[in-house]
């Protein structure tokens, strides 16, 4: 069993926190805004006041925070993992950042005696809670298998996808992908209900056909009960957005579908939705048919 700091104790940290607690393995947790220990404290863990406190005898640091701004605030500042951190630590950094910022954390990590791959992860809170997440690592092959035991722990789909940076890059794949899905079946669903149909009898027979989705199967009826309650925001989508336009428009290859669905993540997020579920995207399709919480004109 290994010592575990985890660093960032949110809606998709927390449990991966509590596993690895429940594992056997000794966790320190750090979370920027006080309070949020308590399920990992219950789960066997402790809390740290600090990032240096939760780092300085880890074998493990594991981040999981919402941009890249944030993952090099806790990796590079002074009370940071990089300056706190023991020689030959292991950083797995969960977060889905910019590739070209993890590809830099790396090279720094390395000049430092450190090892970090970048692990972020597909599934949402249901895959967090439930030890099911789809892990998409960029790592060299060593450090790839020193973190594949504790990768398991989280994840049911691990893959070394290739080099540092690599991760991040399929991660933007699929958040293209994601929200692509998500964007389609709330048009479907606002189609369905201008023709009157039995929207849970039509999801469920789309759902056994070529339509059907892990998408479909898990927002749908968060769409037909209007339950936008957040699994993944839409601010974070918005952001993941970003950096696969970006990245595409820098390796000239044409997105024209996802650079739509881009601005209608972007819409909402103006709109004030950022705060809700990405399948609060429905609420965008009906603003734009002049409808209003799933009403008519």
């Amino acid at each position: 069993m290994s010592t575990i700091a985890f660093i960032g104790l949110g809606i998709m940290g927390n449990p991966m926190a509590c596993h690895f607690a429940r594992a056997g393995h000794t966790v320190i947790g750090y979370n920027r805004s006080p309070g949020r220990a308590a399920a990992l404290i219950e789960a066997g863990g402790t809390e740290a006041d600090s990032i240096a406190e939760a780092v300085k005898n880890a074998d493990v640091v594991a981040v999981m925070v919402p941009d890249s701004p944030d993952v090099q605030a806790v990796l590079l500042s002074e009370g940071g993992v990089f300056a706190n951190a023991r020689p030959g630590t292991l950083v797995i950094d969960f977060s889905s950042i910019r590739p070209d910022i993890t590809a830099q954390l790396a090279k720094e990590a390395t000049e430092r005696g450190l090892r970090l791959i970048d692990a972020p992860v597909s599934g949402g809170e249901a895959g967090a809670k439930n030890a099911t997440l789809s892990i998409m690592v960029g790592a060299t092959d060593e450090d790839f298998a020193a973190a594949k035991p504790f990768l398991e722990v989280v994840g049911k789909t691990v893959v070394h996808v290739g080099p540092n940076g690599a991760g991040q890059t399929v991660k933007a794949a699929n958040q293209l992908i994601v929200a692509g899905n998500i964007e389609l079946l709330a048009e479907a669903i606002n189609f369905l209900r201008a023709y009157g149909v039995d929207l849970e009898a039509a999801v469920k027979v789309l759902g056994g056909g070529l339509a059907g989705s892990a998408v479909l199967d898990q927002k749908a009826s968060k769409m037909l009960a209007r339950n936008f309650d957040p699994g993944f925001r839409i601010e974070l989508h918005h952001k993941d957005m970003g950096i696969v336009t970006s990245a595409a428009r820098e390796a000239g290859a044409a997105i024209p579908l996802g650079a739509v669905v881009a601005q209608l993540m972007a819409s909402a997020l103006a709109n004030g939705d950022g705060s809700l579920d990405h399948s609060g995207l429905l609420r965008g399709v009906e603003r734009l048919s002049g409808h209003t919480e799933g009403g008519t004109q």
